[in-house]
């Protein structure tokens, strides 16, 4: 089960980088203002990116590291 949770972890790693590249730079016709349009975008990235961090050290753990149970 592990495994899945992992790989959906890495599919909202894209999903917080795509939304946050689409609100900084092509999000344009909107009420929102600009600053706000921005700073949900950065917030949405370095959150992303704290995510990728996050799931790089599970998927190295998951499906790289051999479990010591398994002898």
């Amino acid at each position: 089960m592990r495994q899945l949770t992992t790989i959906f972890s890495l599919f909202m790693v894209f999903f917080y980088f795509g939304m946050g590249c689409f609100f900084v730079f092509f999000f344009k016709n909107s009420t929102l203002d600009r600053a706000l349009l921005v700073i949900c975008g950065s917030t949405f990235i370095l959150y992303g990116i704290f995510r990728a961090i996050k799931t790089y050290n599970e998927i190295i753990e998951v499906f790289f590291r051999k479990d010591d149970n398994d002898e």
